[in-house]
């Protein structure tokens, strides 16, 4: 027997609250507990160290102390952060992630709006958009020693992970909003098309920011061999592999039989460009080779060096078993989205797989745009 709908709000609602409490109590009664050494150092110190360019940032009593070396920083007295993900960051992320879902269904639900997986197609700029905006503010980063400020701390925290994700899902929010008003009032058949045209003219515009910034000063590059390669590359992975699923695996398909090959591809694009930034950035053209920004990336390639021998990774890289890992990470999610799930539930279904598009493509457009622009 499955509970009401207004019964799980109010669950869902009760715990958000309970969370909320939890961390703003612990604030204001244990300030360098909970505050400090949790929500500061995991989640908003590496946000704003990222925000000004920094190695790390030190608590210092509440005064950030900003170091341009992690090894000066390893003197600081108290709670240090570093830009990026930390496995502790990732954990609270995905779990806010999985409740902000429960909260779009829920007003969803509200605005009586149906949702099927045919909702992705026009979503799909926006995922796109968020990697290109994230590069934005790489390349304000890259302009610093210049003097020149883009978007100045603290506006330029909202193009930084994770908050980009919220930047650009209530962007997406207010096109659905306005699709939805746009398409009662006769001006359109569908939402689908202002929410695709809204994505579309975003992504536009940053990508033309980006190409002017090339284009205008000398610490923005152009390597178009990065897209090229990556956008290609992933094809043929997603185009060949969703193939062979659909030939000898056919149940990994049996729900998402053509979005399969989206969800494969977004992965694939993160993944691919990570090889082809860390492994051969300096051959195809950057001053250097890109760095690894997440722990799981960090990790695998820790493992590769320690495994195989200098002699094999010093001529295949050290980032493909990333590549690999997010291949098989795409097939096994999309393997549980079975055609019951979907037809069950398919307002939560629907944002689940936006989801695991969007934390493969996102990352992965950043990735290939980092290094098209040399940022």
């Amino acid at each position: 027997m499955g509970f009401p709908s207004t019964r799980i709000e109010q669950l869902w609602t009760a715990g958000v609250t309970a969370i909320l409490a939890i961390l703003v109590g612990g604030s204001v009664l244990v300030p360098d507990l909970v505050y400090a050494r949790f929500v500061w150092q995991y989640f908003w110190g590496p946000v704003v160290a990222d925000a000004h360019a920094a190695a790390a940032v030190a608590w210092n009593g509440g005064d950030p102390l900003f170091f341009s070396s992690t090894a000066a920083a390893a003197s600081a007295a108290g709670p240090v952060a570093y830009p990026g993900y930390t496995v502790v960051s990732e954990i609270g992320y995905a779990v806010t992630l999985l409740l902000s879902l429960g909260g779009v269904v829920f007003l969803l639900n509200r605005l009586d709006f149906e949702v099927d997986v045919s909702l992705i197609y026009p979503l799909f700029p926006f995922m796109l958009f968020g990697g290109a905006l994230r590069v934005l503010e790489d390349a304000q980063d890259t302009l610093a020693g210049t003097g020149a400020s883009l978007i100045p701390f603290p506006w330029n925290a909202l193009l930084i992970s994770p908050i980009i994700y919220f930047t650009v899902f209530f962007l997406a929010l207010g096109a659905l909003i306005l699709g939805i008003r746009l398409r009662n009032g006769g001006y359109f058949d569908s939402a689908d098309q202002p929410i695709a045209i809204a994505g579309s003219v975003l992504l536009g515009l940053t990508l033309l920011g980006l190409v002017w910034l090339a284009l205008t000063t000398a610490d923005v590059e152009f390597h178009p061999s990065f897209t090229v390669l990556t956008i290609g590359g992933s094809t043929l992975i997603a185009g060949g592999g969703w193939w062979a699923i659909r030939q000898y695996v056919p149940a990994v398909a049996s729900g998402t039989p053509a979005l399969g090959a989206l969800i494969l591809w977004a992965h694939s694009v993160d993944g691919l460009a990570n090889v082809l930034g860390i492994d051969w950035g300096a051959e195809l053209g950057l001053a250097a080779d890109l760095v690894p920004k997440h722990p799981v990336n960090r990790a695998v390639i820790e493992i590769t060096m320690g495994v195989v021998p200098e002699g094999v990774t010093a001529i295949i890289g050290v980032a493909w078993g990333f590549l690999l890992l997010k291949i098989a990470a795409a097939v096994v999610v999309t393997g549980l989205f079975d055609k019951q799930m979907i037809e069950e539930s398919p307002r939560f279904s629907t944002l689940l797989l936006i989801a695991v598009i969007a934390v493969g493509l996102g990352p992965g457009t950043r990735d290939m745009l980092r290094a098209t622009f040399g940022v």
